[in-house]
């Protein structure tokens, strides 16, 4: 067989052994993606209590800023969040009592088992309107907890 040809079987040679390496990583890299897919963790708000006090309205200062400078767009946007009309804010200057506030809060400590009663609910409705607002935005804020993938089985290379 001449030199030249013998250099090139060599290298067709070692060409067919690392193309077959290549392809057996290639076929257990993809049973191993396929094996361990991303599971969906959810970490749950499950406590009986509000997540903030009525005054922590420093905890989420966007929302306190606008509650301060423009109530009663606040309160429509807030509404709209918890799922209600965009408008029920507005019939809170049809009463006494704040009827649109004091529903939206019993809506929302039903809604997440939050403890409390009814007359709780009137008088922060009724003396600290905007504060109740602020509470309810942060509360669904944060029992709003988006669907997070994890891979606790990580492939070292």
């Amino acid at each position: 067989m001449p030199h030249f040809l013998l250099g090139f079987s060599h290298s067709a040679f070692l060409f067919t052994i690392l193309f077959s390496e290549a392809n057996s990583e290639d076929a257990t890299m993809a049973n191993t993606m396929v094996i361990q897919q991303p599971k969906p963790f959810v970490q749950a708000i499950t406590s009986n209590q509000w997540s903030s006090e009525i005054c922590d309205c420093t905890k989420d200062m966007s929302s306190c800023c606008l509650a301060f400078w423009c109530f009663p767009c606040f309160a429509c946007i807030t509404a709209r969040e918890a799922g209600e009309c965009l408008c029920l804010p507005l019939l809170d200057g049809f009463g006494l009592i704040p009827p649109a506030t004091m529903s939206l809060r019993v809506g929302i400590r039903q809604r997440y088992g939050i403890e409390g009663t009814m007359c709780n609910d009137c008088v922060y409705s009724f003396f600290c309107g905007p504060c109740t607002w602020c509470q309810m935005s942060r509360e669904m804020k944060t029992r709003l907890q988006p669907v997070t993938l994890i891979n606790p089985h990580v492939l070292c290379p």
